[in-house]
């Protein structure tokens, strides 16, 4: 009996990722050792019982907001709270989570995309309706946790110190009219207030331009505190991060050609303005 009940707890942990089992057994640790029942701690934090069970039970990952609240109260001495960033990242896809760790550390990022708006600039209406498209169908708790880290890493751009980043986006990206006409509108509004902030630029790749040096498909290039150069890459749900000097030498070669066969910062502005003054 002792053997099935361990077999029932290591494929249920097997469901969920590793960080969200660590984090709900230290919640439920501090519960009991500060004498609070999950009702007391529910309404101590302002969440439901059924909320906090489950990320005891690792069904539900923790959010910034319950975190710093069960800090507060159950005197957790910033464990829980240096976990956060780990708890959030496991939302992501786990063929992007490596990537995103590398990236969380990064002094630079520099990205082309010709398929859809980069997942930092994106609107959340523009970034559920991509994640709605998803083949095969995901459900719905995990869109949500997938909107909700893709959000988070939003914060790259505005965290201190501040990190050097480049955009190229292809201008088919800019035409699609994912989630309808109103959230692409809304979308083109915020490249343009992101393209004012002084570590962005953002340059359109007009499809007049003819053969240029990204018709191989999307990348991303980071260079790391340390100064390491990384290329990535993704396809239909597969990710690959590229560490060879010498291979990601030529996707810094492209993306430098890319970057003189765009519009410049100021030209590209001009032709998104254009482009919402058509709506």
């Amino acid at each position: 009996m002792a053997n099935n009940s361990r077999t029932r707890r290591r494929e249920r942990d097997d469901d969920h990722p590793a960080i969200w089992v660590g984090y709900g057994k230290l919640v439920k640790l501090f519960r009991t050792k500060n004498g609070f029942t999950q009702q007391e701690l529910a309404d101590a934090v302002g969440y439901s019982c059924e909320q906090v069970a489950s990320i005891e039970q690792e069904r539900r990952p923790a959010k910034t907001a319950f975190t710093e609240a069960a800090e507060r109260v159950l005197g957790a001495g910033e464990v829980l709270a240096e976990l956060q960033e780990d708890v959030d990242r496991a939302k992501l896809p786990k063929f992007f989570q490596d990537f995103a760790s590398i990236e969380a550390e990064a002094v630079s990022r520099f990205t082309y995309d010709p398929l859809v708006v980069p997942g930092l600039l994106q609107t959340p209406e523009y970034a559920r309706a991509l994640l709605c498209c998803h083949c095969p169908p995901m459900d719905d708790e995990i869109i949500d946790q997938r909107l909700e880290a893709r959000l988070e890493r939003q914060k790259r751009l505005t965290r201190s110190p501040a990190i050097e980043i480049s955009f190229v986006i292809g201008e088919g990206v800019l035409r699609c009219p994912v989630g309808g006409a109103d959230v692409l509108r809304t979308q083109l509004q915020r490249l343009l207030d992101r393209s004012e902030m002084r570590n962005v630029e953002i340059q359109v790749l007009p499809i007049s331009h003819g053969a240029h040096a990204g018709l191989h498909g999307p990348m991303v290039l980071l260079e790391t505190t340390s100064h390491q150069q990384v290329a990535y890459f993704e396809s239909h749900g597969e990710g690959v991060v590229i560490t060879d000097p010498n291979k990601v030498s030529q996707f810094g070669l492209r993306y430098g050609k890319l970057r003189t066969q765009a519009l410049n910062g100021m030209e590209s502005a001009r032709f998104i303005e254009r482009l919402l003054g058509a709506e």
